[in-house]
């Protein structure tokens, strides 16, 4: 009888261990699994114990319910993670897409980094009391397959709300999206920012189902209208239709019309914005509007290059708004032109904005156009320098009403000017103080081609030191080390603290660069920020790196990026602990600096 139960209790245990097996052959795995067929136990020679281990995803019947488990809703942390969590989650994800899902270093580097919506997520299904997060998640991938479509649409800009609708019903891996996962190396070998792909995948998915080498000849295909590779990587990033079928005939259009002008085709690429929309159509018939106004070559070059919101912001709509009120209120075409030629500034955002404050200012106290129109004419240049205040505001303080506000003004028309709004008058008496220094500054900005008074200039400005000799001499030494103008532009650009750095510094970072690693100087292209760390660090990492690399330990021209954003930890796993002599090689670089 006793014997009878025993057997019981422990077919019992065997069918629950049949079942997880079952469940395990779901999970991704490199090494091959055995035959399926249905083995048979010999009760009578068990004499062992069995433990069985309840696992969530292991009740899960088929690969489709599996699915469906990683995209439950989860519970989120109430408090912000510590950055010693998140670290340690990062980690453990890295070490799961890099080691057990075999994506390469950079790949699962980067989609661990830049996830933290879907690390909150995973951190949520681990216990609370954890110490050890990285243990705990580790321990949770090896039964819990991820959805790994998550990740990486997250890391390529999308957030959750946006990518919910693009995460395939029946695949979790994204091996599995070969021709997908194809294409978007394929723009990241071409050079576009992993973060910036997202927004070609929301607007353009068509690009992400080519066949092989589609995609790669349609970037060349831009690169043949005479557009340099960065152009191209921009206008990608801003315009992800451009790739959807052939090239672009209206784009085309614009192309061979800046061919024709000074200001060559590559001023695109200077002032597109990656956040905003373009119609190349409306840019183009903005550039032939201006020409049949009088605005030949040289002239229009040089409004292009002084003002290119003009044409670019909103694709033109904002001239064309201005141009329609102008003529509304009585000026002729051949004056507005006259207008634009004599006072090129008036096309400045902050001037379109105080002219059209001007109209709506003598509009509102019924102003007759022919006064309006006199106005116009006479006082162009201080109507777009001054913000004024609302009618409203200026008869209270005047104690009038507006019809005799408009008497007023006509038989006086500059006293206009001194309805200035306060705010703007204490703007200007801040910004005289220190005014040689602030022009200097302005000014340096504004050949590195930042828009005066735009919200990057204001940013830019707060966050360079020195003067503006300063700040032009170090920009020189970058031109001088092999970069050109627009290309240090643009370093400046993604990195203004590059300008920080004294003049010493810079050389020093560059002769590590090209001289230690035998890298071109085109690197610091997609990696400005390398520029901003330390020489000990860089000077570290690199000897290890080269010591490796002379003995076959590591691949040949790994990016810096790569060798100095990562972690100390990860530094020795992955750079010093993979050769037997590289430990005690990283401990003599690290005494000799001491």
């Amino acid at each position: 009888m006793l014997m009878l139960r025993t057997q019981k209790k422990v077919y019992k245990s065997l069918k629950m261990i049949t079942h997880f097996t079952n469940c395990i052959a779901f999970l991704p795995s490199s090494v091959p699994r055995q035959s399926q067929a249905p083995q048979r136990f010999d009760l009578s020679r068990v004499s062992f114990t069995v433990r069985c281990f309840q696992i969530q995803s292991c009740v899960l019947s088929d690969k489709s319910e599996l699915q469906q488990s990683s995209q439950l809703p989860t519970r989120f942390f109430v408090n912000p993670v510590s950055r010693g969590t998140r670290n340690q989650a990062q980690g453990a994800l890295f070490d799961y897409l890099h080691s057990t899902r075999s994506f390469t270093f950079t790949d699962a580097e980067h989609i661990s980094k830049n996830s933290p919506h879907f690390l909150s997520s995973l951190l949520s299904k681990i216990d609370d009391n954890e110490r050890d997060v990285s243990k705990a998640l580790t321990r949770y991938f090896r039964y819990n397959p991820i959805n790994e479509f998550e990740p990486f649409f997250e890391s390529l800009g999308l957030c959750p709300s946006e990518f919910e609708q693009f995460l395939p019903k029946k695949l979790m891996f994204l091996s599995d999206d070969g021709v997908m996962f194809e294409n978007f190396n394929a723009l990241c070998n071409y050079g576009v920012p992993r973060g910036k792909i997202g927004r070609v995948y929301k607007e353009a998915r068509e690009v992400f189902r080519y066949e092989s080498g589609v995609l790669v000849s349609k970037l060349r295909a831009y690169e043949d209208l005479g557009l340099r590779k960065g152009t191209v990587i921009k206008l990608v990033s801003s315009c992800p239709l451009l790739l959807v079928g052939g090239v672009d005939g209206e784009f085309a259009s614009v192309v061979d019309k800046l061919k024709r002008l000074p200001v060559g085709c590559d001023w695109l690429g200077r002032d597109l914005s990656d956040s905003k929309t373009y119609s190349w159509g409306r840019i183009l018939e903005t550039m032939e509007f201006l020409e049949k106004m009088g605005c030949k070559e040289e002239k229009l070059s040089s409004l292009l290059k002084t003002y290119p919101a003009l044409v670019i912001e909103g694709s033109g709509k904002k001239f064309c708004v201005l141009f329609g009120r102008l003529f509304k209120v009585g000026l002729q075409v051949n004056e507005i032109y006259m207008l634009f030629i004599d006072n090129p500034e008036m096309l400045s955002d902050k001037c379109v904005k105080n002219i059209r404050k001007t109209l709506d200012f003598l509009i509102a106290i019924r102003m007759e156009t022919h006064f309006i129109r006199k106005i116009l004419l006479s006082h162009m240049e201080l109507i777009g320098s001054c913000s004024l205040q609302a009618p409203r505001t200026v008869c209270i303080s005047l104690n009038v009403s507006q019809e005799e506000l408009c008497q007023m003004l006509k038989k006086d028309p500059l006293r206009l000017f001194s309805f200035v709004s306060t705010t703007k008058k204490r703007k200007s008496k801040l910004l005289s103080e220190d005014a040689r220094k602030y022009a200097e500054k302005t000014a340096f900005l504004v050949r590195l081609g930042y828009l005066e008074n735009s919200d990057e200039m204001v940013k830019a400005l707060k966050q360079f030191r020195g003067r503006g000799d300063q700040l032009q001499e170090r920009f020189d030494c970058l031109v001088k080390a092999g970069l050109n103008h627009n290309t240090v532009a643009e370093i400046i650009r993604h990195a203004p603290i590059v300008l920080n750095l004294s003049k010493d510094v810079i050389e020093k970072k560059i002769h590590s660069l090209t001289e230690l690693l035998g890298y071109p100087i085109e690197s610091l292209v997609s990696f400005p920020a390398y520029l901003c760390y330390d020489l000990q660090r860089i000077h570290h990492r690199f000897s290890m790196y080269l010591w490796l690399r002379e003995r076959d330990a590591a691949r040949p021209m790994l990016s810096p990026s790569t060798i100095l954003t990562c972690g100390d930890a990860r530094f020795v796993k992955y750079f010093v602990n993979v050769h037997p002599e590289g430990p005690a090689v990283w401990e003599s670089i690290n005494q000799s600096s001491t």
